[in-house]
């Protein structure tokens, strides 16, 4: 079954996938999920109510788009750019995330400083 949701940030709203992963199953399952976030350079973040200490394949690099879960926080992740650690071409994050997922229409997530409220629900 396609794992399709949709982000909504003030105004703005997309749809991105999830893989075929465990804890991406588990994240669909919590959803909706409405929270505050918060930046970290081109990364968006925010809490879950979802715990996996085990990743099935952590990733210290990823790509813009890439959606990840975060276990130390537990935190959904989206990556549109780079991060305060990131080297020139690599975005890193804090430390190792599953991509548990990918949208494409990432690019607009520049212009959304100031919002602070992003909700994920399944289509």
């Amino acid at each position: 079954m396609d794992k399709v949701i949709r982000i909504r940030i003030g105004d703005r709203t997309v749809e991105a996938r999830l893989n075929d992963t465990q804890v991406a199953g588990r994240i669909w399952e919590a959803l909706p999920i409405t929270a505050s976030f918060n930046y970290w350079g081109d990364e968006i973040y925010f809490p879950i109510p979802v715990h996996q200490e085990t990743l099935e394949s952590p990733k210290e690099v990823v790509e813009a788009g890439d959606l990840g879960y975060w276990p130390d926080g537990p935190c959904f992740c989206i990556f549109y750019g780079l991060t305060p650690i990131s080297s020139p071409g690599k975005i890193k994050p804090a430390s190792a995330v599953e991509v548990i997922g990918r949208v494409e229409d990432y690019q607009g997530f520049k212009e959304l400083k100031g919002t602070a409220e992003i909700t994920l629900e399944r289509i």
